[in-house]
Formats: structure tokens, C-alpha cells, sequence
């Protein structure tokens, strides 16, 4: 995504700054993925121009696995957290490589620990297309045991799903058998909303398996145009999906959508 500074700004132009948080009672927040580019070029200013659309949380995701963050790994994580917090925002949630919390737990715990977060999310297994049903039960049980340390640090861990969770092997959905190997407690699940364009509800994983979810990525979509739309302006049943949510228990929930829907989607949950 390349976006010039001026057309983030104009994006932004017109949003409301929210004082307090709408649906559930919680703070609007983000996913800093998919406005990387700018961040990259000006970390502080794009932190500003989220706030100023009213956003009032964000997730980052490690610098020290994901290039376009990696100008952060160099300074300490408790400026980066003032940095966050004198825009105006707060970071609770960042999304890490399974390979980096496999090799170094306890340097990205301490780094985590520095930047105040209460969540860790691993972003994907990374496993390839010829993987097994068992290679997704073995790479959920080493989860269960870097859960086991992020938990002692004080640092819930969570596991973020995509499309391919939803496949079939061996007449199994991989994400029930994820469900099935991970720890309840050690390993939490955060929803990516936007496998409702695999007709997925997210309203159904969380009214089967209350008490499983931490946190959701919030995206829509149109089944007419077959295409990400601003929240609100697809087929999600937002009403719905957040009553489920609070019963739930999930704890905080952050807007993924490209910069285009960024204004739009925080205007309806505010609205909510």
C-alpha cells in the first residue's frame, strides 16, 4: 500500500475525537499493519493522525519481525510507549512471528514488558500449503508452552486465525483442532472478523466456546461487490457480533481495514 501523507490527512479530515469508548464499553482501537507504509516514514505524526479519526488504542506488530516496523527495535521499548501515549493512544496488544517466540521468548517478553502490554498475539504459524492436520496440533502445543512463560511475565498470549484455519484436513476443520489442542488458559484466540467472506460468522465461534476469545480484528464485507467494505457497510451483524463478544469475555477489539475505510468504519462503531 503506498498512500502519500497529504491523502492520509484528508482521510481523517471530518472524524469526531471520541472522549470514551462505544460498543462493549472499550476504546476504539486499530491494527497498525495495514497504514505500515506511513508509519514507517513518520512514526509520531501517523500516530497523531490516528487519533485525531478518534481511535484511542492500537496493535503494533514486533519491529523485530516485521520489516517495517524494525525502526523501532533499535530504541527502547519505553520510548516508543511514550511516543504511543503522547499521541494520545494506547498500546496494550502487538502481533509477533511464531519463530520469534519460539527462539527468543524471554527478549521479546522483556521487550513487551517495556512497551506495557498485556496481550502478545502470534499472527500465523507460518506453516506451508502441504502441511499436515498433525502439523497444526504439534505447532499449537509448543504455543501451549511459550503460553506458559508469557503467563508468568503477567502477558496474556493469543493465537490470530486467517482464511486457511478454515480449510479441511482429514474431514477436520483445522481451526477446531486448533481449539481442541490449545490451552483455554495459557493461549487465548483473536478473531479475524473478515472470514465472513468464507461465510464464517464470528458470532458462532464466540457463542461456542465462550470464555476462548481475547480479542477480534474487525473487517466487512460486501457479498454483492465481493469485496472489503468499511465497517458497517456489509454484511456483518454488528449488533449481533458484539452481544456475543461481551458474553464472550473478549477484552478489546481493533479495526484492520485499509486506510480508504479507516474514517468510515471508526464513524459507525462510534456511532453504535
Amino acid at each position: 500500500m503506498t498512500l502519500s501523507r497529504r491523502n492520509f490527512v484528508t482521510a481523517t479530515a471530518g472524524a469526531a475525537i471520541a472522549a470514551y469508548a462505544d460498543p462493549m464499553g472499550l476504546p476504539i482501537g486499530t491494527q497498525t499493519w495495514p497504514i505500515r507504509d506511513l508509519l514507517s516514514k513518520d512514526f509520531e505524526g501517523t500516530l497523531k493522525q490516528v487519533s485525531a479519526m478518534g481511535y484511542r488504542t492500537i496493535e503494533l506488530c514486533s519491529p523485530h519481525s516485521y520489516g517495517e516496523f524494525k525502526a523501532l527495535a533499535a530504541i527502547p521499548p519505553e520510548k516508543t510507549r511514550a511516543t504511543i501515549e503522547g499521541a494520545g493512544l494506547r498500546c496494550e496488544s502487538c502481533h509477533y512471528g511464531f519463530r520469534e517466540m519460539k527462539e527468543n521468548p524471554d527478549e521479546r517478553i522483556a521487550f513487551a514488558k517495556g512497551l506495557g502490554l498485556k496481550q502478545m498475539v502470534v499472527s500465523t504459524f507460518g506453516l506451508p500449503a502441504t502441511a499436515t492436520l498433525q502439523d497444526w496440533k504439534t505447532a499449537a502445543s509448543t504455543l501451549n508452552g511459550i503460553g506458559e512463560r508469557t503467563q508468568k511475565a503477567g502477558i496474556q498470549l493469543g493465537f490470530h486465525n486467517h482464511n486457511g484455519e478454515f480449510a479441511k484436513l482429514d474431514d477436520t476443520l483445522i481451526y477446531d483442532a486448533l481449539l481442541q489442542t490449545l490451552d483455554p488458559k495459557l493461549v487465548k484466540l483473536q478473531f479475524q472478523v473478515a472470514v465472513i467472506s468464507l461465510g464464517v460468522e464470528a458470532a458462532t465461534y464466540l457463542k461456542k466456546y465462550p470464555g476462548r476469545f481475547l480479542s477480534l480484528h474487525l473487517a466487512d464485507y460486501s457479498t454483492a461487490e465481493k469485496k472489503g467494505v468499511a465497517v458497517g457497510q456489509g454484511v456483518v451483524d454488528w449488533k449481533g457480533l458484539f452481544a456475543a463478544a461481551k458474553s464472550a469475555g473478549v477484552q478489546n477489539y481493533f479495526v484492520e481495514m485499509n486506510l480508504e475505510f479507516m474514517a468510515a468504519s471508526y464513524a459507525y462503531l462510534h456511532k453504535m
